[in-house]
């Protein structure tokens, strides 16, 4: 069994091959894995049957088991995510923008892959194929360290992806998964910034803390998704319901999930009482403030009374919080006060409270009349994503290709000097 640093030295060798790799090559391995991942369903889903039976004997939680959970339609989307990002252009050597200096200099700002990059997970082995072919596809070698409860899961999809590039004639270092899930490796491919260039954790908000705590490798990341719908004076009754129950109950156990729900106070008692009575309905659990629970117990609907850390709180699971904001403005603030900087929503027939929401709000994805469920890279027309970003350097909000570049520049000249003694001719 290689070792982490055998792994990284590899695929720090990998990339330097793969980052001059032609489209068509990328592209070929990506087809090549989508046919793969069509043919080899059964033993997939034998895999990830083992892991579910493991991770249900471990007790974990029930929105971890769903998102462990692989089915052939799950599979079948993997497939088609990975087609569509061969699809795509290839992000690298495209020029960002140019110029000629008046010396005659003609400068080019070129993106390039990033090089090596780490990726940590848990539970959803999907990443495994998406982050697989994002890296892939942008020309950057990938690590991969999945959790422990998927881990027969994801080494079958690392298989297939290591058959895929061998198929094709590509390195298979190119992508390798860390082979244990033991954390003292997890420990020691943070630190291996000599080959490694960029960390990125997918998973729950610990796991992404130890990574940032422990890593000397730069990191890109989102700690949790504390996404809220605002329904403003304005909204339409019949679209806030629609809207606040997709952004909640479609997949509760997703980072792009709502967590809170807030009304302005000039509607509550005309919009609070159908939307949050149609979430009771459909088993979710409501915390209210004291304002609006008078509202709920006034119009029969059961609730618990909020306290202030559910504001800030990732449920992951079919239990939302509900408070009342007196303005727009003080929507913007519950949410800069209580989110992640994740993805929030304003519901409002009024379009410049929509533009001043979405302008105050300083989160990564802010959306009018939109579920806060497409905060996705799929839904975005990337073909995948590598995670969700809240930092505001490199990338923030689903990461795509060219997300997962960086940039040269390509200077061209006929003989320029800055003066030094031997430049006169």
């Amino acid at each position: 069994m290689a070792t982490v640093l055998e792994i990284a030295k590899g695929a720090r060798a990998a990339s330097l091959e793969l980052a001059a790799a032609p489209a068509e090559l990328k592209n070929a391995a990506l087809m090549r894995l989508a046919e793969l991942l069509f043919e080899n369903a059964p033993e997939i889903l034998e895999a990830n049957a083992r892991d579910l039976e493991k991770a249900e004997q471990s007790g974990l939680s029930k929105p971890m088991l769903e998102r462990l959970s692989l089915d052939e339609r799950k599979i079948a989307a993997m497939a088609d995510g990975v087609r569509q990002v061969a699809s795509l252009p290839d992000p690298v050597g495209e020029v960002i923008e140019s110029s000629v200096r008046p010396n005659g200099l003609k400068i080019e700002k070129v993106r390039t892959p990033i090089g090596v990059i780490g990726i940590i997970y848990e539970s959803r082995p999907n990443v495994t194929v998406d982050c697989a072919a994002l890296c892939l596809k942008s020309g950057n070698a990938a690590i991969l360290r999945g959790g422990s409860e998927a881990f027969e899961t994801n080494s079958a999809l690392a298989g297939l992806v290591g058959r895929a590039l061998a198929d094709s004639g590509l390195n298979a270092d190119c992508v390798r998964m860390v082979p244990t899930s033991d954390r003292a490796a997890l420990g020691e491919l943070l630190k291996l910034d000599k080959y490694v260039h960029c960390i990125i954790p997918r998973g729950g908000e610990g796991l992404i803390r130890y990574v940032v705590q422990n890593s000397s490798i730069p990191v890109i990341k989102h700690y949790k998704g504390v996404c809220t719908v605002f329904l403003d004076e304005f909204a339409d009754p019949g679209l806030a319901r629609i809207l606040t129950v997709d952004a909640k109950c479609q997949r509760p156990s997703v980072c792009n999930a709502a967590e809170n729900l807030l009304v302005h106070t000039a509607a509550a008692r005309r919009l609070l009482p159908p939307v949050a009575g149609r979430l009771a309905e459909l088993g979710v659990e409501l915390r209210a403030s004291r304002e609006a629970k008078e509202i709920l117990d006034g119009a029969g609907i059961p609730c618990k009374e909020a306290a202030e850390e559910d504001f800030s709180t990732e449920y992951i699971d079919m239990i939302i919080s509900i408070a009342l904001a007196d303005s727009v403005e003080g929507a913007a603030n519950f949410v800069n006060k209580y989110g992640s900087g994740h993805s929030d929503l304003i519901v409002t027939e009024n379009a410049q409270n929509a533009e001043k929401f979405m302008n105050l709000v300083d989160s990564a994805t802010v959306y009018w009349n939109a579920s806060t469920r497409f905060t996705d890279g799929y839904e975005f027309g990337l073909g995948a994503e590598i995670g969700i970003s809240t930092d505001k350097l490199h990338a923030r909000g689903p990461m795509g290709l060219r997300e997962l570049c960086s940039y040269k520049y390509k200077v061209r000249g006929s003989g320029q000097t800055r003066g030094a003694p031997d430049s006169a001719k």
